[in-house]
Formats: C-alpha cells, sequence, structure tokens
C-alpha cells in the first residue's frame, strides 16, 4: 500500500502536483506514528496491571514519535517531582521516520504517471505536509500525559532532521549528482571540478568514507558484543530487576534493541579514546574508568567496562579505528589503481593521498555526527550528561583515520603497481595467476563458440555443405504438378522408379488413381507415352504417417494389362482407339 500513490484521474494537470506531494507528506508521517502507536497500545493491552489509561499510553506513543525525530522530552512523574529531561534518542527508532519522508520526496519527483511541478515546490510541500502532522501531535502531547516536549528542541534538530532527509531524497531522485560550486567559489575550484578525474574522486572519497564510518559502527558492536558476553550475568539481573512479567521484559527487550546502535557508537568512542561519560562524574576511556559512575539498572550498561586503570584487553579496542582506516585506505587505491601494474590507469601519489585524506575527513564528520545523535541527557545532575562529547570524537576519527588511511593508500598503491619477474608471475600471488588464467580460458572458449555460431549460420545459408530436403512441392487445379523439386545430382534426375509388384500395395493405389485419371483430369496423363509417364510427388520420410486423402505414387501404369482391366463405360486408354 505504501509503495503506491494516491489514485487521480487521468487529466490530472501539473497543478494537482504540489497537493499530491503535500499528501504524500502527510502520509509519511502517519505512517511512521501509526505503526508507533499501534506498538504501544499493544503492550499497553498486554500489560497485566497497566498504571495508565488509553490515553496515556497514546500520549506515550506521541512523545516518542517526537523523541525519534531529536526532540527533548520532559519527564513529569518523577520520584522527586522534579522534572526530567529526556534526550537521548535512541538511532534505531530515528531510522523510520528519517526513511519515510526520504521516500515521500524521492517517489514525489520520480512519479512518472502525475510529473511533479518543480523540485522546489515538491520539497516544501512534502515537508509542510510533514511537519503539518508533527505540529498536531505535538499539541496533543503537550495537552496531558507524562511527557511533553521541549519547544526549542522542536526546531532544532527535529525540523533540521526532517528537511535533511527531505534533501537526501531530492539529490536521489535526482540520480545523486556532484553538481558544480556555487559561483563565488574561487576560480582554481571551478577548473578543478571541470576535469574528468575530479567527479570520480569525489565519489571515492565519499564511498571511502561512508565505509570507514560503517567499519567504525561495526567495530563498536562487535566490542558490545563481546563485553555482553562477558557479563552475561550482570546483563541478565539487570534485565530481571526491571521487570518481572511478560509484557514489561518485551518492553525491555524492545528498548534494549533499539538502543543497540547508541551503544555501538560509544564502542567506537571507546575505541578511537575519548570514549564517554556515564553521567557528569564519570568518564570511560580505554586507559582508565574514573569517576564515580551513574549507572541506572538495564542490560547494555552491564557491557561497561570495570573501573579501574585499563588493561591489554582495554587497549585491544583501538583495532576498530586501525580496521576503519585501512578500510578507507583499502577503498581509494581499488579506484586509484584499478588494473594491477597498468600505470597509466592509476592515479598519481597526489591524486591518491588527497583522496584518502577527503575519505578520512568525511569518517571523522561522520563519527562526530553519530556521536552527537547517540548521547543526551536522561535526567537532571549527575544523569544530565550521556554518551560520547561530539567534537572529541570527529577529531579521533579524523586523526586515526588521517595517520592510518594515508600512508595505507600510497603503500597499496605501490604494492598493486609492482611489475613482475622476467617469467611474468614473479611478484603475482598464486590467487591472482590463477583468475588470469581462467580469464583466458573462458575468453578462449567464448571465442571458440562464437565461432561454432556463425559456421552455423554460414551453414543455414547454404554455404559450406549440401542440405538434403524433401520436396514440398503441390498440386495444381488442373491435376498437374508443380514446380519440380531440386534435384541434387545427376544419378537421382535420372533413376528410373522401380515398379511395383504385382499384388502389392504400390500397385493397387496405381490402379485406384488410373481409375480416377480416366475420368477427370487424369485423362491427359493416362494418354501420355511411357516415356512421360513418371510423374513426380512429394516423397514421404520413412517411418512417416500418410495422409489419408492423398495417396503418392510415381508412375502412371500405360502397359496392356491396365487395359484390360479397366471397367467397362469408363473412359481410359482402351477407349481412345
Amino acid at each position: 500500500m505504501t509503495e503506491r500513490s494516491p489514485s487521480s484521474p487521468a487529466e490530472s494537470t501539473r497543478s494537482t502536483a504540489p497537493l499530491f506531494a503535500l499528501l504524500r507528506g502527510a502520509i509519511a508521517a502517519g505512517l511512521g506514528l501509526g505503526s508507533l502507536t499501534v506498538l504501544v497500545l499493544v503492550l499497553w493491552i498486554c500489560s497485566p496491571d497497566p498504571d495508565s489509561s488509553p490515553g496515556g499510553a497514546l500520549h506515550t506513543a506521541a512523545g516518542l514519535w517526537l523523541l525519534a525525530h531529536g526532540a527533548e522530552l520532559i519527564r513529569t512523574d518523577t520520584l522527586s517531582g522534579v522534572p526530567a529531561p529526556v534526550g537521548l534518542v535512541p538511532l534505531l527508532l530515528a531510522v523510520v521516520p528519517v526513511w519515510l519522508v526520504h521516500r515521500a520526496v524521492r517517489d514525489a519527483l520520480a512519479d512518472e504517471e502525475r510529473p511533479a511541478s518543480s523540485t522546489t515546490v515538491t520539497f516544501l510541500m512534502v515537508v509542510g505536509g510533514y511537519l503539518l502532522v508533527g505540529a498536531a501531535v505535538v499539541v496533543y502531547a503537550r495537552g496531558g500525559g507524562a511527557l511533553s516536549v521541549r519547544p526549542m528542541s522542536l526546531l532544532l534538530p527535529s525540523a533540521v532532521v526532517v528537511m535533511g532527509a527531505a534533501a537526501a531524497g531530492v539529490w536521489t531522485a535526482a540520480g545523486r549528482p556532484v553538481g558544480p560550486p556555487p559561483s563565488w567559489a574561487p576560480v582554481r575550484l571551478h577548473e578543478a571540478l571541470a576535469r574528468d578525474r575530479f567527479g570520480e574522486r569525489v565519489r571515492t572519497a565519499c564511498r571511502s568514507a561512508a565505509a570507514g564510518t560503517a567499519v567504525l559502527l561495526g567495530g563498536g558492536a562487535l566490542l558490545v558484543a563481546v563485553a555482553l558476553v562477558r557479563h552475561a550475568e550482570s546483563a541478565q539481573q539487570s534485565f530481571a530487576r526491571l521487570s518481572d512479567d511478560g509484557a514489561g521484559q518485551v518492553s525491555v527487550l524492545l528498548l534494549a534493541l533499539v538502543l543497540v546502535p547508541n551503544a555501538a557508537v560509544w564502542a567506537a568512542a571507546y575505541g578511537l579514546g575519548p570514549g564517554f561519560a556515564l553521567g557528569t562524574a564519570s568518564t570511560v576511556t580505554p586507559l582508565a574508568f574514573s569517576g564515580s559512575p551513574a549507572l541506572p539498572a538495564f542490560p547494555l550498561l552491564a557491557a561497561v567496562p570495570a573501573e579501574g586503570p585499563g588493561t591489554a584487553p582495554n587497549w585491544a579496542a583501538g583495532a576498530v579505528p586501525v580496521a576503519a582506516g585501512v578500510t578507507i585506505a583499502w577503498f581509494t587505491v581499488r579506484r586509484a589503481v584499478p588494473v594491477r601494474a597498468a600505470r597509466e590507469e592509476a592515479w598519481s601519489q597526489r591524486e591518491t593521498a588527497l583522496t584518502a585524506a577527503l575519505g578520512a575527513v568525511g569518517c571523522g564528520v561522520g563519527a562526530a555526527v553519530l556521536a552527537a545523535a547517540s548521547g543526551g541527557p536522561l535526567g537532571t545532575r549527575a544523569l544530565a550528561e550521556f554518551g560520547p562529547v561530539w567534537w572529541l570524537t570527529g577529531a579521533a576519527a579524523l586523526a586515526w583515520a588521517m595517520l592510518v588511511g594515508v600512508p595505507g593508500a600510497l603503500l597499496l598503491r605501490t604494492w598493486r603497481l609492482r611489475e613482475p619477474d622476467e617469467n611474468g608471475n614473479g611478484e603475482q600471488p598464486a590467487r591472482e595467476q590463477k583468475e588470469q588464467k581462467e580469464q583466458k580460458e573462458q575468453r578462449e572458449q567464448r571465442e571458440q563458440k562464437e565461432q561454432r555460431e556463425r559456421q552455423d549460420r554460414r551453414e543455414e545459408d547454404g554455404e559450406g555443405r549440401w542440405w538434403w530436403w524433401p520436396w514440398h512441392g503441390h498440386w495444381g487445379d488442373d491435376g498437374t504438378a508443380g514446380a519440380e523439386p531440386p534435384v541434387p545430382d545427376a544419378v537421382s534426375a535420372t533413376a528410373p522408379a522401380p515398379a511395383p509388384e504385382p499384388g502389392s500395395e504400390p500397385e493397387r493405389k496405381a490402379r485406384s488413381n488410373a481409375g480416377v485419371g480416366a475420368g477427370g483430369t487424369g485423362g491427359a496423363a493416362m494418354s501420355a507415352p511411357a516415356s512421360s509417364a513418371r510423374v513426380p510427388g512429394p516423397a514421404v520420410a520413412p517411418g512417416a504417417d500418410e495422409d489419408d486423402g492423398f495417396e503418392p505414387y510415381d508412375f502412371l501404369p500405360t502397359d496392356p494389362w491396365h487395359e484390360r482391366t479397366a471397367r467397362p463405360g469408363e473412359a481410359g486408354p482402351s477407349g481412345d482407339r
């Protein structure tokens, strides 16, 4: 249902396109809000002793939907009575609204049945439709319930998140181009962009930056998984301490799942060096776990290292940023040297180093953005700071990517440009030699196959060999034969047809055909001389079934025996005399 746009009559014009774009934005917001509301209501219904009414469950769903956009919530039902902020956004929960906005703009611009009026109008209308639904949800959430919204957080980052996702949808619908710089940019930048290889370097840098950031996130998730396995007993105890009924445990499990990306970012920041904060008085780094942590009972927090100075297993987390730097170098060199030992197509050392440096910058920016989105306050005083510091995390990621990625890219470039020895396989690894041999064999097999196909086509056209086939002639309306069949050689053209034995099946058919010819159109053939009595007919393949309505024969008998067996009153050779 979500893949289809609202139906419209065929005579719809561009004037209705903005309205449908507005409707797309509203539908995208409604889908995200509706899915979250259904989940919250199901958990509320399954709870044996719910502590709120259905209206409270709906207010909770509205607050969670706003929290997924980056808005900061205010929790009023605290033990101390002091409202506590909740600004830690579950990253997995935020993926749903971002994807819905992105898809709404992309589909509105790529709809062939209902073309958009313009890119700007479509962008504004989709964002406007989405924000209208968001404004209604904000008004409803402020009307009551345990969660309210801080007004300033609705502009930054909530509105920025929606507009950024919509802008990404516009870029995707346009084919993800790398556009020209603005007119006020320096002339040297315009000249660099005008070169053919600049766009390829930019795409390579973006790809390597995305790959490096993904490796950072994946490495952090691996660290979390290893830590949870080591502290499995503590995680299980905290899980059981939070709830003892089925619905509550499912709620805790779902909350832990949507916070797994946050934990992965925290672990990546831990591997980078700056670490993360567990309250205002505690910091966790590979070197030490200092301060007095404010640790609420939660299963994911059981993966936090033990307090005190770091040990060798803690220092091993530094392998995560090293792997990210190697990934950036590898993705850069794959495009810098597409063919091994081909110096003509390879980039220069300066171009390779510059592209790897751009990828490192992109990786640092991505790490900073993820660190800023993964943290936030969970209360007041000691719980006011949770998660990594975004600018420290971004700077550390940039430093690691530069120190590992740029030299690694240059070393990989030199390795891929190495020359083989005199035998042609001195420095090439065995796997590469095997791949080249297989490619050569496949190329030879393909050439042989194409040659056989060309030979077959020439033979079908009559070149190279004789084709033997039965004659597909026909009988005319006057009973005479049509065109003569093709004669392959002189022997078959002059050989007389064998005479049938008396009493055999061909002899009886010849007698029947003679009787028909005497009374109709076959009379001319009956009166022909014996030298011209052979009449060509269609050949019957051995083993083939003969047609009941057609009896083939190769001759017309004109001997005196036929004259004696003709019935009285029928025309025939005896009547012509």
